[in-house]
């Protein structure tokens, strides 16, 4: 894919990140608070940020992962990420992942931006099924899926281990059909 699309909320635009983001980048993924239930351990400087651009460039251009940056409307500031990869074209599912900058933490930006990008899953790129995998003691990511419709469909122990530390892992998963229910569902 060439360009990501952009994708408009109330407060936010899920936009391409660019090199003028990587210190937002960096701001994000070098706070131990948001890299605790990651699968890697936090940056330690500018130039892990710059690579993981890259990285994300890459998998853009290759199609094997989506990585939009979630800015504010006004400001255009990048509070975090909103990302699909392990995206299977033939059986139309995809993983799903975010983080947000602890200090925007409590303000719904998470389940503002992962609901525009189930949307877009399920509309323009005609998915059936979206998947996450949680530590189960992230209980705010469980909150912001399980809010979103999300299931919890099994439980894998020891599934990463970062920094030393086995993590375990909850699946959830959200099928296309049930998303439809709870939006015809909604209050107008």
């Amino acid at each position: 894919m060439q360009h990501l699309p952009q994708l408009a909320t109330q407060r936010l635009r899920l936009r391409q990140l660019d090199s003028g983001d990587i210190p937002a980048l960096f701001r994000v993924f070098s706070d131990p608070r948001v890299t605790r239930y990651w699968s890697a351990p936090p940056f330690s400087d500018l130039q892990a940020a710059q690579q993981y651009l890259g990285d994300i460039d890459e998998h853009r251009r290759t199609g094997t992962l989506l990585q939009w940056g979630i800015a504010e409307l006004g400001t255009d500031r990048v509070i975090g990420t909103a990302t699909l990869f392990r995206w299977d074209k033939v059986h139309r599912r995809a993983e799903i992942g975010f983080a947000i900058a602890a200090d925007d933490w409590g303000r719904g930006y998470a389940t503002e931006a992962i609901g525009r990008l189930i949307k877009y899953g399920f509309v323009e790129l005609e998915l059936n099924r979206f998947e996450a995998d949680v530590d189960p003691r992230n209980s705010a990511s469980l909150r912001v899926l399980e809010k979103l419709g999300f299931e919890r469909e099994g439980y894998s122990p020891q599934r990463f281990l970062v920094a030393e530390e086995w993590q375990d892992s909850v699946i959830l998963g959200l099928l296309r059909q049930d998303w439809q229910n709870r939006s015809s569902s909604a209050p107008a």
